[in-house]
């Protein structure tokens, strides 16, 4: 998706389908799906109705899929059962990216619902590597990997932006480049939030996610730094369109993802967003 496709998508909801499918609402460049809402319960298994519905949207509308609850920074390595089923929703669905993040969500107990950052170190770096492998080697094509938002210091033996360097040396895969997770780790961490994206792996980026973030003060004491939360459910904030027009300056056009997974508006209201970010890499256009 370089060059004249780089355009700016939004994140589809089933809300959004009929609308979609209909014609009854402006369409944006592309869509990009959680892949675990539209899987199915096992490879090769009839299309259920939602799945369906995007079969036909994938027609005419390219879709990109964006991967929540495969774990790839789990020590105990990719859910066998979970990776067949994504593998099997590429096959139907032939999506112009595919990507996950650089965090963990499983243990031996099972699924946790939230994605929680892997620690900077070597050891945790080997282990998210082989298992952007093993993805890569099941998909038969490169992952694009998403720094995810943090909020307290973890234990490091070094940054995010040369973990993530590292990661792609390593593996091959691209980097998902999320601003807004730039903003709310950067503010939560007490660092700049223009020197981290400086220093992130530019030239690997192959999407660029925005989104809104909730401000949380703390109850106990108004006078402290309010704590930023990723939550997906507000408009995009003005820094993080700030940052997105620096990563674009570096990076040239690509594809940026509007996400929006709470408190949806309507859909108008996502369309005037997308249609900001894609004056933004209008911009960047040689």
């Amino acid at each position: 998706m370089a060059g004249t496709s780089a355009t700016a998508g939004i994140g589809l909801r089933p809300p959004h389908l009929p609308g979609l499918l209909a014609g009854e609402v402006a369409r944006p460049g592309w869509v990009e799906i959680h892949a675990e809402t539209f899987m199915a319960s096992r490879p090769g298994a009839g299309s259920h109705p939602r799945l369906r519905d995007l079969e036909r949207l994938r027609a005419d509308l390219p879709v990109s899929i964006h991967g929540v609850g495969l774990s790839p920074g789990s020590v105990g390595g990719i859910d066998a059962d979970h990776l067949a089923r994504l593998a099997d929703l590429v096959d139907r669905l032939e999506p112009v990216l595919v990507s996950e993040h650089a965090a963990w969500c499983r243990t031996p107990a099972g699924w946790i619902d939230d994605l929680l950052p892997v620690p900077m170190t070597v050891g945790a770096l080997r282990i998210l590597a082989d298992n952007v492998c093993r993805i890569q080697d099941v998909l038969r094509r490169p992952l694009l990997i998403e720094n995810p938002s943090t909020y307290l210091p973890l234990r490091a033996e070094m940054d995010e932006p040369a973990f993530l360097a590292d990661l792609v040396r390593r593996t091959g895969c691209g980097l998902l480049l999320d601003v807004n997770n730039i903003v709310v780790s950067a503010h939560n961490l007490g660092r700049d939030a223009g020197a981290w994206l400086a220093a992130m792996p530019l030239a690997a980026v192959g999407e660029i996610h925005i989104a809104g973030h909730a401000v949380e003060p703390d109850p106990d004491d108004p006078a402290a730094p309010a704590l930023l939360i990723d939550d997906h459910g507000h408009p995009v904030a003005d820094p993080v369109w700030d940052l997105l027009d620096r990563a674009l300056a570096v990076t040239g056009p690509v594809p940026v993802l509007l996400e929006r997974d709470t408190d949806l508006p309507p859909w108008a209201a996502l369309v005037a967003e997308a249609a900001r970010a894609d004056r933004a890499i209008d911009r960047v256009r040689p």
